[in-house]
């Protein structure tokens, strides 16, 4: 049997076990990415970060618009490759998942079966884990929900953000990759099915939407400082900066502290200013700012931010009569 692959994955994230793969010397007979798409002020045309990748490394790149097409699935049967590998790509027909005589197989960034769904470090964060990792899957019929092949752990540091830990779960991923297929070619892999870790199951991972992102005060500080890092850098954390007599505006918060101060009469939501800290009460604690965005701005530190915005002692964050948060 020949040891053929073809990968699938079109963003950064995918890149590092395309890399993987090909310096640990397996034959990657081509790779499928995303069609390329107008991006930009100037709508130019954009390749995937993996095309880029592939192309550097002078291999075959397909980039079908349906992954239906005849014409594809004829391409895929003349490359004959014995094992697919999918890492951030579009769900797959089983047609093209179920032609390799070995499987297909997929790279999830979390400890399957937690956090199946397409935002599994953001949503590990969020939710306050101390822990995450990366887990290896043969794909069947139902999203993540395939028999596991390897998982690898690691913590996720207290102030470490949703960026962060995707650098470094991609990596640890390709490592892992590169173990499975191993193994997989070997014949010593021997998968197991995701119902023996159900007591895991515990949260989803589903595809962040604008609500999601909206802060809400009345949270104790140490859960929306979860939420600032999970939602950082991108899409980030928002909130509606409110002072009196001024229209409502949005405030991405993209860095936070949790602090620690002595006790003062704030209304949850209100923003004060101690020892040169940018504070905000919460529902239980208080925040301080350290990186925010006022809509049409640049990223600031809390420093700046003050030195521009001035008097902050009537403000307050969150709902305002009349403000869509939507």
């Amino acid at each position: 049997m020949n040891r053929k692959i073809i990968f699938m994955g079109t963003p950064e994230f995918a890149t590092a076990s395309l890399d993987a793969l090909v310096h640990a010397g397996f034959n990657v007979a081509a790779v499928v990415t995303a069609p390329d798409r107008p991006a930009g002020r100037g709508r130019q045309l954009r390749e995937s970060d993996v095309k880029r990748r592939a192309l550097e490394l002078g291999l075959p790149v397909l980039q079908p618009e349906k992954l239906r097409d005849p014409a594809f699935l004829a391409k895929l049967d003349e490359l004959n490759a014995t094992l697919y590998i999918v890492v951030a790509f579009r769900m797959l027909p089983e047609l093209v998942w179920g032609k390799p005589a070995l499987g297909t197989l997929n790279l999830h960034a979390s400890l399957l079966p937690d956090y199946r769904g397409a935002a599994p470090i953001n949503w590990a964060i969020i939710n306050g884990e101390k822990k995450t990792g990366v887990s290896t899957f043969f794909i069947q019929e139902e999203i993540d929900m395939g028999d596991l092949l390897l998982r690898r752990e690691t913590e996720i540091g207290i102030d470490e953000n949703a960026g962060a830990l995707h650098d470094r779960l991609k990596v640890i991923g390709a490592e892992l990759l590169v173990a499975t297929v191993k193994d997989i070619f070997d014949g010593t892999m021997e998968p197991v099915s995701q119902a023996q870790f159900a007591g895991d199951d515990k949260h989803a991972a589903p595809k962040i939407n604008t609500s999601d992102c909206r802060i809400q005060w009345d949270l104790d500080a140490r859960r929306i400082h979860d939420l600032v890092r999970g939602m950082a850098p991108y899409p980030g954390a928002w909130t509606t900066w409110n002072e009196p007599g001024k229209p409502a505006r949005q405030l991405k918060v993209l860095r936070t502290h949790v602090a620690s101060i002595a006790k003062r009469h704030v209304k949850q939501g209100h923003v004060f200013v101690q020892e040169n800290k940018l504070l905000v009460q919460c529902g239980k604690g208080e925040l301080e700012l350290l990186e925010v965005q006022m809509e049409g701005k640049r990223t600031m530190s809390a420093k700046d931010f003050l030195n521009g915005i001035g008097q902050v002692d009537m403000v307050r964050l969150g709902r305002s009569p009349g403000v869509s948060e939507a």
